[in-house]
């Protein structure tokens, strides 16, 4: 019988604060996933993944900029679908008082 692994996820942020406190922290590795009960080799895989993929953050621009654009977006959808709304209410109201 093999013993099935389990793999904790963690949270973007949890993530980025372990990576952020291992660069800036004098301590070792092993401290600080002793400190969070994780795997040192995780933590130098996230490092890894920060450095290889951080520049895309500021490619993007910032989460608040692509959430204002979104809902700038969604805003422009509502307003043409109720005026759709309004011209089939006109329409549907022109042809019963015929």
């Amino acid at each position: 019988m093999s013993k099935k692994v389990s793999h904790k996820k963690h949270a973007a942020k949890i993530k980025f604060q372990i990576v952020v406190e291992s660069l800036s922290r004098e301590g070792k590795l092993i401290d600080i996933a002793r400190q969070y009960g994780i795997n040192p080799n995780l933590i130098t895989k996230w490092r890894k993944e920060f450095f290889e993929r951080g520049c895309q953050i500021f490619e993007q621009g910032s989460p608040a900029q692509e959430a204002e654009r979104k809902i700038g977006d969604l805003q422009r959808i509502i307003g043409k679908k109720e005026v759709e709304i309004e011209l089939l209410k006109n329409f549907l109201g022109n042809l019963s008082s015929r």
